[in-house]
Order: C-alpha cells, then structure tokens, then sequence
C-alpha cells in the first residue's frame, strides 16, 4: 500500500528538510525509528485505555460490543494513521497537525487545529495520570484498607504530574528509554494478565459469550448502545500523533516518524484484542464485576479468578502501564506547546519557546505540559462527572486535528507533494475513508451515554468542543490574526523539491 521513493540520489538531511519549512533546528536528534515508535505505543497504552473503561463497555453492550468494536474501531483507526502518517513525512516537525494543516490550508486552518490538539493533548495528560491515581487508589484499598478518597486521588494524581515533569526534564534520551522500556513492559503485561487467567484452575466462559450483549445505559436502542459503547476502543486509540511531535528529535524522521504512527496502531490493535478477550472469558460474576468495590472492573476479575496476591501485582503491572503512558503524553504535549509558541500562537510564547542548554529540552514546556491537566482535573473534586469531562476533551480534541490535515492535503490534488513515506494511488480512497470516519466519530463521542439524562449522567463532549471551537475562534480573532506566526515560507516550492530529491 505504501512505499518509499527509491532512485540514485541521497535525502535530504532532516535537518535541511526543517530549514526549507522556515524552522531553525534547536532540538537533540537522538530518537531512533523505535523510540519513535514507543512514545506511540506508549500514548496508546492498551494496558491504560482498555482497563479504565473495562467498566465502561460491560455496562454499555458487554463482551460483544467490546471486542466487535474494537475490531471495527481498530482498523479504521489505522486507515486515519496511514493517512495521517502520509503527510507527516511531508511535514516532519514538532508541530504536527497544526502545522501541516497551516501551510496546507492557510494560518486560520493552523489555528485551530493547533487550539483543537493541544486541548486534547492536555486532556489526555490529565486523563491518563487521574485514571492511574485511581488505580492507584484501588492497590491501596486492597493492600492496606485504605478507602480513596477524592481528595486523596487528586494528591495522588499531583504527584504523578510531578513525576512526570521531573523525567521529562532530563532529556530526550531518558524518555526514549522509558518509552521502550514501556513497549516491552505493555506486551509483557498483557501476557502475563491473559496467561495468568487463561491457566487459572476456575471456570472461563465458553467463546460464545463473546456475543452477549449487556445493556445498562437506559436506552433501548441495540445499535445506539453499541454506538456509544464504541468509546472504549475510541478513546484508547488517541495520541499516535505523538511519533510526530517528536520528529525534530529523530533521526530519518521523514520515514521513521509515519512507521512509528501505523506501527503503533496496528500493534496495539492485536494485542489490545487479546487482552480484551482474555478479561471477558475470565470474568466470573458480571454484576459483581460491574458493581466491584474496588471501583476498578478488572481488578475484581481479578482477585475472582488468582485472589487477592495475584490481582494486586497484576494491577501494579498496569499502574505501571498507565504511568510509562503519561510520561509519554507529558512528553509529546511539551513540543506541542513548544512548536506552537514558535509560532507565537501561546501567551507568553517566547517563555515556552526556551530549550535547556544541558538537554536541548524545552524544560518550561514540559512543567507547563503537567501544570494545565492539574487545572483540568480540579473539578473532580466536587463533580463526579468531571473525569467524564476530562476524557471528552481528549477525544474530541485529538480525533479531529487527525482528520483536518488530511483532508486538506486531499483538497491540495495535485499541488500536495508528499515525503518519501506515501501510499501513493491509495491516499485518496483511504484519506476518504478516513475523513469520513472522524466526523461519524467525532459525532458519536458527543451522544448521550446515559438515561436519564442529568446533570451528573450529561456527556459534555459536545459542549467541550463546541467550547474548544469557540476558543479558537475568539482567540484567532483577538490576538491569532495578528500574532501568528506561520514559519512556512511564501512558496511551499522549495520545501516539496527538497522532499522529492530521489534516494
């Protein structure tokens, strides 16, 4: 489907390729085509989505739309990264989707892409690390009786955010370790929760289970449940722009950095699948799964089926999990907001612009990158639906700053040049399919979840973004018309040669 431009010539160096896009390189280059590939994965983070919404998807359409769902949002998720991954060989650059969508579409199209990414980027950080303050909540319930309390979850959470920003301060080549550290420590994971359950000495449910449908929303509607059930795999399958973010920082970044995102979504794709499977054959009572204690479904499923010194180190493995993903997060937000402040699109731009000269990091970057999701998170203290919130502005923020360059660049024809990574004749039918699917699904994360709808059960996904939007807009209108600052030059011309030079 996909091929790299072959000839007698040497690429261009990816440095020259940053400075014919109008950016001075600052950042190290010293990510390799696997570290690349990690920080992905690592945002995915299967041990992360799957488990904190395990819950989730038992109470909106079971076992059958878990895993029918994860199948069908699995793949078209991976016809979005073949397509995204096209025109980020174009457009190698710490940007991402903002910047693409800026010399493809025009600064207006920029901005809010940017606005759109970066609210999304910041709501995943505040997500992952406020879900793994959870589970670390439930560890310490069952290991010392502790019952968390939402005061206790948020400390928990602040010094994960700590945690993070410290690690991200070192420099590229510790988070590049601890990415593929996480590679391994996920699959290990995985294997190591199906296994264990699978040679349990207990009961498995018969493979037919896989079809049975549950429904406790309060909608009647079969194809409904199984719509807004979708959110499982949905929300796992944000952050795979993170490949991207890091591209000034790795080398062959034209080619590694579009491997790294469809590498990264077909991997998580099967083993996602097989963890998914393992959890519901091996779940022993269904109410008492859902309605657990502990708060934390798998957890229960759990201590059910290996007992309580079992579950607890299984949990610890994906406490771990789900702290190697938000690092990953923190690190892919931090050259998010260092990239659009070098397009002054930031208060304060030239404070987030600052690199460590010991890291060639952009350090204040990363503690404002921990800073914001703290903020975000605030309200859980006081609404139980708040942690609802948090993950709609991840979902609905990401899924259609993918979806814009894309449908830009087909817009572009011809005019579009793109890098050495291509699909060549399939990037219009698959670049359809994909725009097509990021509105269907961008649509579908903002329908109500729950009936009766209230205040406490509303899904404010829709009113997330229409906020996001309006941000964007009011912004570009104040000050973005005036500030921003796309580093594009005039002419995409000598940025398309220098792409197209033959290997």
């Amino acid at each position: 489907m996909f091929h790299r431009r072959s000839g007698a010539h040497q690429p261009a160096g990816e440095d020259d390729i940053l400075r014919a896009l109008g950016i001075q390189p600052e950042l190290s280059r010293k990510m390799g085509g696997f570290g690349n590939f990690a920080i992905s994965f690592s945002v995915i983070c299967i041990l992360a989505g799957g488990m904190s919404l395990f819950g989730y998807g038992m109470g909106h359409g079971g076992p059958v739309v878990m895993l029918g769902s994860w199948i069908v949002i699995g793949f078209m998720t991976l016809l979005v990264g073949l397509s995204l991954a096209d025109v980020v060989s174009a457009y190698p650059t710490s940007g991402g989707p903002y910047f693409m969508a800026s010399d493809l579409g025009g600064p207006r199209w920029g901005w809010v892409t940017g606005w759109l990414n970066l609210l999304g980027l910041l709501g995943a950080i505040a997500g992952i690390d406020y879900g793994a303050a959870k589970f670390v909540g439930a560890f310490a319930q069952m290991q010392w009786g502790i019952t968390p309390t939402d005061t206790t979850v948020m400390i928990i959470f602040a010094g994960i955010l700590l945690l993070h920003g410290v690690l991200n301060s070192f420099g590229v080549r510790l988070v590049t370790l601890l990415n593929s550290v996480s590679v391994w420590w996920q699959l290990g994971g995985v294997a190591l929760i199906v296994g264990a359950l699978a040679l349990a000495p207990v009961q498995h449910q018969p493979l037919d289970f896989g079809t049975y449908f549950y429904n406790d929303t309060g909608f009647t509607t079969a194809l409904y449940v199984a719509l807004i059930g979708s959110l499982l795999p949905g929300y796992t399958f944000c952050g795979y722009d993170a490949s991207a973010h890091v591209a000034e920082e790795t080398t062959d970044a034209s080619t590694a950095a579009p491997r790294g995102i469809v590498r990264s979504i077909w991997v998580s794709w099967v083993a996602g699948f097989v963890l998914l499977a393992g959890l519901v054959v091996s779940i022993q009572d269904y109410a008492g799964t859902l309605g657990t204690s502990t708060g934390v479904p798998p957890a229960q499923i759990f201590i059910d089926v290996l007992g309580v010194g079992w579950a607890k180190l299984l949990l610890l493995v994906v406490i771990v999990a789900m702290l190697f993903c938000g690092n990953a997060e923190t690190a892919a937000t931090s050259r998010m907001i260092y990239a659009f402040s070098r397009s002054r699109a930031l208060w304060g731009y030239k404070h987030w612009t600052h690199v460590s000269d010991r890291t060639r990091t952009p350090s204040r970057a990363v503690w404002l990158a921990v800073a914001v999701p703290f903020v975000l998170a605030l309200p859980a203290l006081w609404s139980p639906t708040a942690y609802g919130a948090i993950t709609a502005i991840n979902a609905v923020g990401m899924i259609p700053a993918y979806g814009i360059p894309v449908h830009l660049a087909l817009r572009k024809g011809r005019a579009y040049r793109p890098g050495p990574w291509t699909l060549g004749r399939w990037r219009k039918p698959v670049g359809i399919i994909a725009i097509v699917y990021v509105a269907v699904i961008t649509i579908v994360f903002c329908l109500p979840q729950s009936s009766p709808i209230t205040a406490e059960s509303a899904n404010y996904a829709g009113i997330v973004l229409v906020a996001a939007l309006g941000i964007a807009w009011i912004t570009w209108l104040t000050r973005g018309r005036h500030a921003y600052q796309q580093t594009t030059p005039a002419t995409a011309q000598p940025h398309a040669a220098l792409l197209s030079e033959d290997i």
